[in-house]
């Protein structure tokens, strides 16, 4: 790295630090408890027990400002041990309370309980907590809402009101007994029975019971709608009859506003946008259903909320629900080209890596294994770079910072082991995945490159790849096999997007840059669950720095032990 990126970078870094503090110095510190324990709901005209918080589906609410704490003690009283993520929360030097299961801890046992230590920065906006055990986050998660600081403002006039709007996947059976079902046989797991907004199945599956979200607005007013895409395996359209939508910020990050009839959301992603109740009083549905580009089974239904106006009666008519099709990929794309990274002052500095010091090629692929108790003799994996993620007994973290052997290694392939026509016709062409538990290791604030390919391995289609303890800049979007010669010049180092989860999309490839400078091990992996449990993973290590302010804190007390241990 050159001197003036050097000098460039630290003066970056003496800003960012310049602003945590300020919100650190009016930071408030908040406590929450969620007792997780089995209860009973019914819908689709059918009765199932599942784990939940506080009895409620979604989960509660989490609602602070910017800069601030939270302390949230967890009980198990269900009957198998998990995890909690806060997911898009960057917990600076603090990875023993991100949350992933044998990464960076190991379950919380039935009858025991852990506090989470969440660390706020410069997150704003909508993020959400979910479990992240297995599939126990289809049912184990909800909103955690991030205001403006104290004297902060929103980049846009203040709305209104707010209101979460998470989309999910509903299933009649048990979220674990399904993919420990489909890892067993060695199968693709089911499909959802429905989808839901809010715990809400809408008015389009038939069963009379079932209930209906709604959402009461007044003429004239301006809402903020903080969407959450919870769905297990699904990337999802969404919009509102005859009302636009102004796009104003995703995964905890402004953008630069514009207004759209649909969004495209993600599995793991959030979007924050403005609706404004111009239109004669009346009732309007909201709507969602999938988007699909693979050659996986799915479920194409439309599942509908409400949007009703004060003092207002009328019918709903379905047949004004416009959305793309589910195989709209023009759609899809088009959408996700419009966002750009708004330079707002409420936005953390824009610092976009030029001199990069470590470049990472990964292709994204669905694969086979052998397997002789398997009803086809082999089962479905997924891998980045060939390597099919395998995960220990032991959580990641606790053997690097304990120097442990034989967890993990430090030899994550930095590209593909074999270069193909990654977006060819890839028909008779070898599936088999190697299983591993190998980790990228990065230097203390080393500027990295990673490119994410698609693949037609398998069932293709597009791939939504989170990266735990980091936003990081999306530069460039393309279509086809990635150029590393012609590519880069195509870069958006200018007004790149600023996430946490990107849609790499099917057919193509995705390019990120970010600065390493969050100690600790840190998941990388898909959030279409099916893909995550057959190993489409890996974990970044990032090494200490040279101060103690640039390392990673010690561990909290009480951490849950691991099994046989």
């Amino acid at each position: 790295m050159g001197l003036l990126m050097k000098q460039g970078f630290g003066t970056w870094l003496l800003v960012t630090f310049f602003l945590s503090a300020l919100l650190l110095c009016r930071a408030d510190v908040h406590h929450y408890e969620f007792f997780v324990r089995e209860s009973n709901f019914t819908k689709l005209c059918n009765t199932k027990s599942m784990l939940v918080v506080n009895d409620s589906y979604p989960g509660p609410e989490i609602r602070v400002h910017r800069g601030d704490t939270v302390f949230v003690n967890v009980y198990n009283q269900g009957n198998y041990g998990f995890t909690i993520h806060w997911h898009g929360v960057k917990q600076p030097r603090n990875p023993w309370s991100d949350g992933p299961e044998f990464i960076t801890q190991c379950p919380i046992q039935p009858g025991t309980n852990f506090t989470y230590e969440v660390i706020l920065t410069d997150e704003i906006g909508t993020l959400w907590w979910h479990a992240h055990s297995d599939w126990t986050r289809g049912s184990v998660h909800g909103a955690f809402i991030i205001l403006p600081a104290e004297n902060e403002t929103y980049p846009f006039p203040t709305p209104d009101a707010d209101q979460a709007i998470i989309l999910q996947s509903w299933y009649n059976r048990d979220y674990l007994e399904i993919i420990e079902e489909a890892l067993a046989d060695g199968t693709a797991p089911a499909v959802p029975d429905a989808y839901a907004i809010n715990g809400h199945l809408g008015d389009t599956y038939g069963c009379p019971n079932d209930t209906i979200f709604r959402m009461q607005v007044d003429y004239q007013k301006t809402y903020l709608l903080r969407i959450i895409n919870a769905a297990m395996n699904e990337m999802k359209f969404f919009g509102i009859t005859n009302h636009s939508l102004t796009v104003v910020a995703q995964d905890a990050s402004y953008v630069q506003r514009f207004t759209s009839d649909y969004v495209l959301i993600s599995p793991g992603q959030t979007m924050d946008v403005l609706i404004h109740a111009n239109q004669n009083t009346g009732r309007y549905y909201m709507a969602t259903r999938l988007f699909h580009d693979s050659a996986a089974t799915f479920r194409d239904n439309i599942t509908t909320g409400v949007i009703q106006y004060t003092n207002s009666d009328g019918g709903l008519n379905a047949s004004l629900i416009m959305l793309p099709t589910s195989d709209d990929s023009d759609a899809a794309i088009g959408f996700i080209s419009r966002i750009r990274n708004s330079n707002v002052t409420q936005n953390p500095p824009m610092k976009v890596p030029t001199d990069i010091d470590r470049r990472v090629y990964i292709a994204v692929a669905t694969n086979t294994m052998p397997c002789d108790n398997c009803t086809e003799y082999f089962r479905f994996a997924a891998s980045l770079n060939n390597v099919s993620f395998l995960s220990g007994r032991i959580d990641i973290l606790q053997a690097y910072y304990n120097s442990t052997n034989g967890v993990f290694t430090e030899d994550f392939p930095l590209n593909p082991p074999v270069f193909f026509n990654f977006t060819g016709n890839l028909t008779g062409f070898n599936t088999r995945a190697d299983q591993g538990t190998r980790a990228v290791v990065l230097n203390y604030a080393e500027a990295v490159d990673i490119v994410l390919q698609a693949t037609n391995l398998g069932a293709g289609g597009s791939h939504p790849i989170h990266l735990h303890g980091f936003n990081f800049y999306c530069v460039r979007t393309g279509v086809g096999n990635f150029n590393n010669v012609t590519d880069p010049s195509t870069y958006n180092l200018v007004d790149p997007l600023l996430i946490n989860t990107v849609h790499v999309p099917g057919g193509g490839w995705v390019a990120l840059r970010f600065f390493a400078t969050n100690p600790g091990v840190w998941f990388m992996h898909c959030h279409l669950e099916r893909h995550s449990s057959w190993g489409m993973d890996t974990v970044f290590i990032v090494r200490n720095g040279t101060t103690a302010e640039t390392s990673i804190l010690p561990p909290p007390t009480g951490l849950p032990r691991c099994p046989r241990t």
